[in-house]
């Protein structure tokens, strides 16, 4: 005995949307870590201008 489907289902998929907060997150990280690397780079240059002179 076999059985078929009362009724063919259309499920469609809803396309991923771009997340406008993921974003803004992963675009302020980039700028804190960028912020980051170019105080470490001024304070290198700081301390060897200060070693010597």
């Amino acid at each position: 005995m076999t059985r078929e489907a009362a009724a063919d289902v259309d499920v469609r998929t809803q396309r991923e949307r771009s997340d406008l907060l993921g974003i803004a997150c992963l675009a302020t990280i980039g700028i804190v870590m960028l912020a980051g690397i170019a105080g470490l780079v001024w304070a290198a240059m700081a301390f060897f201008s200060w070693l010597v002179s």
